[in-house]
């Protein structure tokens, strides 16, 4: 079985380290920001869907009860 080099994984980790130093994250108001816009998209969305889906549900029960 081949070895493997001494100091590998501790080198690895130090450059996952020096990476997540460069990283910009974003502050706190952000954050939030960036929620409440998900949140209000989801609704939307939800919203747009269920519509859809009962205006299709309604007119396929009319065309199904006028062909029986």
């Amino acid at each position: 079985m081949a070895k493997k080099k001494p100091g590998k994984v501790s080198k690895s980790f130090r450059n996952v380290v020096a990476e997540m130093k460069k990283v910009a994250w974003p502050t706190r108001k952000e954050v939030s920001n960036y929620t409440i816009v998900v949140l209000i998209t989801v609704l939307v969305v939800a919203v747009t869907i269920s519509i859809f889906d009962s205006t299709l549900s309604l007119f396929f029960t009319k065309v199904v009860k006028l062909y029986k």
